[in-house]
Parts: structure tokens; sequence; C-alpha cells
């Protein structure tokens, strides 16, 4: 079976912060048909994303939202946004790992 990029079918990947200790990453797609091959995808469990983001698999909160063809996960970011030696206040570079998934 041929994998496709996870590129390939999200036309927004983006992350930004849900408070001061939580991130959040937003994936919408670009036609139903995409939207429901991301979401029975393995690649995008929460135990896949809680692996890329090195945290455990019951801190991660996936959500499904096919009526705007998203998906969303919700996870502690590894510290407190703002706090000395955060490289990324806002959340706004946090997708990266995201880029690279095959499904």
């Amino acid at each position: 079976m041929n994998r496709i990029k996870l590129t390939s079918l999200a036309e927004v990947i983006r992350s930004k912060n849900a408070g001061p200790t939580q991130l959040t990453i937003d994936l919408f797609f670009r036609d139903v048909a995409a939207y429901e091959q991301a979401a029975a995808s393995a690649a995008l469990s929460c135990n896949a994303v809680a692996g890329m983001y090195h945290v455990g698999a019951g801190q991660v909160k996936r959500f499904e939202l096919p009526n705007i063809l998203a998906l969303k996960f919700s996870m502690p970011r590894h510290g407190l946004a703002g706090s000395p030696g955060d490289g990324d206040v806002y959340g706004a570079q946090q997708h990266a790992p995201f880029l690279e998934v095959l499904l």
C-alpha cells in the first residue's frame, strides 16, 4: 500500500497555545475524503501523537470535527509558556512533527 504525506491532504497544519501549560495542533483538510483518510489513520492516533511529542498517550486528547473537516489535538507543553528557556512563547512552531507524518 502506498503511503501519503499528511501535508498532501491537509490545507492547514498549525499549532498554538491553549493556555500557558497546553498546546493544541489543528489540522484542516481540503475535502471529506482527505478528512476521512486522515481520521482513520493510525498515524494520527493519540498513541502516535504522544510518541511524536514525548508525552503519555493519556495526556493527548483528540477531537474529530467532521463538520469543518478538522482534527485537533491537545496536550501539555513541556514547559510553561514564557518561562526561561522557552523558545516558542506562543506555541506557533510546535506543529513541525506533523509535517513528516505518513498516513
